[in-house]
């Protein structure tokens, strides 16, 4: 696999951002993270976007990071937040979510941030053990979704 740095409003993330929000509605019902990004928040050195494409040069997983400081939504100060993880169903299991997120942990620990956090849902198992085994641990929940019962918030400092 070949993993780039794009933009979050390349077309290649916008697709695989179309599909994630697809998959958001089946589980949840809702219409896909409704969380407002704009394409600035991954720009280095405040954040990051990666695509990964595979052997034909097309793009089968995606990830981000976007500073995060104090603020009323419970971010703390040095927070990097982890958003649109993603691996295309054909070719999940294969460890690029891994790959993904520990080149997100290093950019970010480069670029000075002290802690990654992230928000899922209790329908997302997947995710949840991603994360459980790479080292994060449950915390304060903070974004959009803090007040909803199904969201689930973990951190693991850089």
């Amino acid at each position: 696999m070949n993993i780039r740095r794009v933009r979050f409003d390349h077309p290649d993330a916008v697709k695989l951002n179309d599909e994630v929000q697809a998959e958001y509605h089946v589980r949840y019902g809702d219409g896909g993270d409704a969380t407002a990004l704009d394409p600035a928040d991954f720009d280095p050195p405040r954040g990051t976007y990666l695509i990964a494409y595979d052997e034909r040069d097309r793009p089968v997983a995606t990830g981000g990071w976007r500073s995060q400081d104090l603020n009323e939504e419970g971010n703390q100060d040095g927070d990097a937040e982890l958003k649109r993880m993603f691996v295309v169903a054909q070719v999940r299991g294969r460890g690029l979510a891994r790959r993904i997120l520990a080149e997100l942990e290093a950019d970010a620990r480069a670029a000075g941030r002290t802690r990654m956090v992230l928000e899922t849902g209790t329908e997302q198992p997947e995710a949840i053990a991603l994360y459980t085994s790479s080292g994060y641990a449950p915390c304060a929940k903070f974004g959009y979704y803090r007040h909803h019962d199904n969201s689930l918030c973990y951190a693991k400092q850089l």
